[in-house]
């Protein structure tokens, strides 16, 4: 990976694992309460009811104290979001940032990602509820001073009480903070910059995402954003050259950008399931479970036991939906079917088992992996952060995680205590799962499947 990537060296007492989303919420909460220098926050969206409206308050809160008592007076709030969906509706993110955008002006900035794919008819015809389809910012960091999470969650409320995900905390990492908001820093540059009458606008001298060349914004984007990776990348080989380097724990951040031309995740994740040996072990989480055909054929031809994790369909969050959403949990039935039977056909039930989370009035959405070498009975590697292994997570939207390997024993443990967690509320999958009645699922479905791989 420290070929690919800049490669961050931390004590692994450093390195926080959280458990719910009330403890991820809290957090924050006390987190940008705290903040003296920046709070910079990416995610898909920021919800419109209470609990979000409180995050935004602790926002105010702590610019209202920076002006008043000179304490934190070079304080910085940075929020990037996707423009489709965070521009949904009357009521949206952006209604709810514009207070403080009015009344911090200068040191408050909301970025709107737009995907260069969604232009031109398609951006006219596309309803508003299904264009972020073609593509969105998906990446979940939330930074405060020099410590952020990591997480595959939203800023919305459910992500704070009863939707399953995962969230590592990063304490007083300075570097690896630097670099996500370098980062966000440049894939703001390159977004719609929310005004304080609640237009947008670009940076002076960039491409416009849709009104513009296609091609000269992926470029422009990618090169301002690889600046960031790659300057990183050189700063820690420099770094790590040299003598007094402290840490027992490795960082790693993986960027996946496939409409800007940056496949960085896609590679290493790749060459980590190539390379996962005979009797290690692997488990691999998704909310929704659509591995992309490279994925899938490495996990069916390596040598690695694997132990998926997906939602099973009460759980999945599009569980009940209208219209054609309603259709995605039996869609995801039927691509589970169809990979375990691949299983089944190779006679590979022993090494690769298929597990369904379960949880009354839950939604699940984690994702991620843990690996376990050879005889070991902790892992040393996990993955986390927004990517979901499927096609959109691949070729759509923007994504980064981060790959942390360890020989710290105290948070190998908490690694594994996670994974245990989530999986003792699974069951695994059978034969006799798929013919259950409440399993059927109706021809039309199965024919929209495809359609709902590439765009859901």
């Amino acid at each position: 990976m420290a070929e690919h990537v800049p490669a961050f060296r931390v004590p692994g007492t450093h390195i926080h694992i959280l458990t719910s989303p009330d403890q991820f919420y809290q957090t924050m909460k006390a987190r940008i309460k705290t903040a003296k220098r920046r709070v910079v926050m990416a995610s898909l969206y920021l919800g419109t009811g209470q609990l979000e409206q409180e995050l935004v308050d602790c926002m105010e809160e702590a610019l209202r104290r920076s002006q008043e008592n000179g304490d934190a007076p070079d304080l910085k709030v940075s929020i990037l979001l996707d423009y489709t969906r965070g521009s949904r509706g009357q009521t949206n993110s952006r209604t709810m940032l514009l207070p403080l955008l009015q009344r911090f002006v200068s040191q408050m900035r909301v970025s709107l990602y737009h995907t260069p794919d969604l232009r031109g008819l398609l951006r006219l015809l596309v309803p508003q509820r299904f264009n972020e389809t073609i593509g969105v910012q998906h990446i979940k960091v939330y930074l405060f001073d020099d410590s952020f999470i990591i997480s595959g969650a939203n800023l919305s409320d459910s992500y704070f009480t009863n939707r399953q995900d995962r969230y590592v905390l990063l304490d007083n990492c300075s570097e690896v903070a630097d670099f996500f908001s370098d980062l966000v820093e440049a894939m703001g540059d390159v977004s719609l910059q929310l005004q304080p009458d609640d237009s947008v606008t670009m940076l002076e001298g960039m491409v416009h995402p849709y009104n513009g060349n296609r091609q000269d914004f992926s470029a422009a984007a990618r090169k301002r954003i690889m600046e960031v990776v790659n300057t990183a990348h050189v700063r820690q080989q420099l770094l790590n050259g040299s003598e007094g380097e402290e840490g027992d724990t490795w960082v790693f951040p993986l960027v996946q950008m496939k409409p800007l031309g940056i496949q960085v995740d896609e590679q290493v994740t790749q060459r980590l399931l190539t390379d996962a040996g005979p009797d290690s072990t692997v488990f691999l989480t998704s909310g929704y479970f659509n591995l992309t055909r490279a994925y899938m054929r490495l996990v069916l031809g390596a040598g690695a036991r694997y132990r998926i994790l997906t939602a099973s369909p009460e759980v999945n969050g599009f569980f009940g939906a209208k219209g054609i959403a309603g259709a995605i949990p039996a869609a995801y039935t039927h691509i589970a079917s169809q990979f375990y039977s691949q299983v089944c056909r190779l006679g590979q039930q022993e090494r690769v088992q298929l597990h369904e989370y379960h949880r009354s009035q839950w939604t699940f959405h984690a994702k991620g992996l843990w690996y376990y070498l050879q005889g070991q009975d902790r892992p040393c590697l996990t993955l986390i952060g927004s990517p979901n292994f499927g096609y959109r997570s691949v070729h759509r939207d923007l994504e980064a995680q981060i790959a942390i390997v360890t020989e710290n024993e105290e948070l190998q443990s908490r690694l594994q205590e996670e994974q245990e967690i989530l999986y003792q509320r699974s069951s695994e999958v059978s034969g006799s799962t798929f013919e259950r009645p409440d399993r059927h699922v109706k021809l039309w479905v199965k024919l929209v499947t495809p359609l709902i791989k590439n765009f859901f």
